[in-house]
């Protein structure tokens, strides 16, 4: 008896070790286009024959006429499939960031709060040829290297488990194998519209690159971002090992800026990021922790740093402290004991009693830029 066909096997292949690896629930997000309904039937089959129970969920996102018809028609080919629950969930798509990026805002939610709801993880359709999309958008934009470390193909965020086996997969595969299984597959049209700078780089620049230099771009991209992901893990490893260091060194939730200026510069932002997170700064942005760095590596007995939300970063007695909200009344000064630095290197930088100042939410402008469709980490 022969075999399905290469590209059904590659699917099948793509989602057996994950099912295997864990007894939890999956719900298989699918849109109803090639590569999340591939997935989905990849996931029926192979949690059948491993004993993993395997549901659907669609999300009607009501931006297109008959959304709501779509919606259904997908939750009724993966009922076929054998899925079981699938749920239809509608969302209202709103807030800034223009129309993409309210819709995956929504989107995530819906899905996050399915996954609450059956203790399942969210198996994500996204494949080689999106990672190597979001790598390029994050060198575009010089969005840091996270950025260009593109997606994980497993991330847990609090309670949820976001999974997204195909990201060795390619798109071409994922549609023959819809082809040969004769799943019905619906493009959306967004997907094709040259307004959204991710499908200009799918349909223009990728081919240019791939006819310039000969071929193989896509699994070069995807490949460059696997290995900068191993590295930058383990510099987040060492940061997350020094913050706990330095947190007991400061006190009082203060980090030490004598003990930050000997951490190597990558090392540092990262223990200042994690810090800042923890006090509960939202909208953490490079710039912010370029001025914060500037308290440990620039020092010149200036004023503190304004953050997003009406917080705050002063050094006060050689420590980096933390201003809440509604704490910013009385801003002591630099300690007596504490001198300022008069490094000739850093000659360039401020003077004394000025304030590195940015205006609480400011944001660089690329970060203004809506996110495109299928832009997930």
């Amino acid at each position: 008896m022969s075999g399905p066909p290469p590209a059904v096997a590659e699917l099948r292949s793509a989602v057996r070790t994950g099912l295997r690896g864990s007894d939890r629930r999956v719900l298989a997000a699918c849109s109803g286009g090639a590569d999340s309904m591939a997935l989905a039937a990849a996931l029926a089959f192979e949690g059948r024959a491993v004993g993993v129970r395997v549901g659907g969920v669609t999300v009607d996102h009501g931006l297109q006429p008959g959304s709501d018809r779509r919606a259904r028609t997908t939750a009724a080919v993966l009922g076929e499939l054998g899925l079981d629950p699938v749920l239809v969930l509608p969302v209202q798509v709103t807030g800034a960031g223009g129309p993409e990026a309210a819709a995956r805002t929504a989107r995530y939610a819906a899905l996050a709060a399915a996954a609450a709801d059956h203790g399942a993880r969210i198996a994500l359709g996204h494949t080689l040829d999106d990672q190597a999309e979001t790598v390029l958008l994050g060198l575009g934009r010089g969005s840091g290297p996270r950025s260009i470390a593109g997606m994980v193909p497993e991330r847990a965020d609090g309670a949820v488990v976001w999974w997204r086996p195909l990201l060795g997969v390619r798109r071409e595969t994922t549609r023959q194998a819809c082809a040969d299984q004769g799943l019905p597959v619906w493009d959306d049209p967004w997907n094709t519209d040259p307004a959204y700078t991710r499908v200009r780089l799918r349909t223009e620049v990728l081919p240019l690159l791939e006819e310039v230099l000969g071929g193989g771009v896509a699994p070069a991209l995807a490949r460059t971002a696997e290995l900068l992901r191993e590295d930058l893990d383990a510099l987040d490893g060492l940061a997350a090992a020094e913050l706990a260091r330095l947190a007991a060194e400061g006190g009082d939730g203060g980090l030490p800026a004598r003990s930050l200026q000997l951490l190597p510069a990558a090392v540092r932002r990262r223990v200042l990021r994690g810090w800042l997170r923890s006090a509960g700064v939202p909208d953490l942005q490079a710039v912010h922790l370029h001025a914060v760095e500037s308290l440990v590596m620039r020092w010149r007995g200036q004023g503190p740093v304004d953050l997003p939300g009406g917080t705050g970063v002063i050094r006060v007695s050689g420590t980096l402290v933390v201003l809440l909200p509604g704490a910013r009344g009385s801003i002591p000064g630099p300690a007596p004991d504490e001198e300022p630095f008069r490094d000739g290197a850093c000659q360039h930088s401020r003077g004394a009693g000025s304030r590195p100042r940015l205006r609480p939410g400011h944001r660089p402008r690329h970060a203004h830029r809506g996110a495109d469709p299928g832009e997930d980490r």
